[in-house]
């Protein structure tokens, strides 16, 4: 890969990360909601006096954070996939080249 190339990549990882941090700064305070609040909301309407099994470990600062934790594990996961989906396509490809190679 050129010097050109890095450079690029790490433009672009920069990009995304500001894009991902600035909502985060911008937007203190502001409510992101998801299912766990929903189904939380849900149950004490229905059952008062229930209590949980047991507490978070974290506590974290606001709504948008978990949403952020939820994007990058999603986002992790679909990496993930493409890169062994890739992988075995590489090592398909590689081994019909070899065995066209040898004949």
């Amino acid at each position: 890969m050129t010097k050109n190339l890095k450079w690029n990549n790490w433009l672009l990882l920069l990009a995304v990360v500001v894009l991902t941090v600035t909502p985060l700064i911008a937007k203190k305070g502001s409510e992101f909601g998801g299912a766990d609040g929903h189904a939380e909301e849900a149950i004490k309407e229905i059952q008062p006096h229930y209590e949980p099994w047991f507490n978070s470990l974290i506590v974290l600062p606001g709504k948008e954070v978990e949403s952020l934790l939820f994007a990058v594990q999603a986002a992790a996961g679909a990496g993930t996939i493409g890169y062994v989906i890739g992988l075995y396509k590489g090592r398909s490809e590689f081994s019909k080249n070899k065995n066209e190679n040898s004949n």
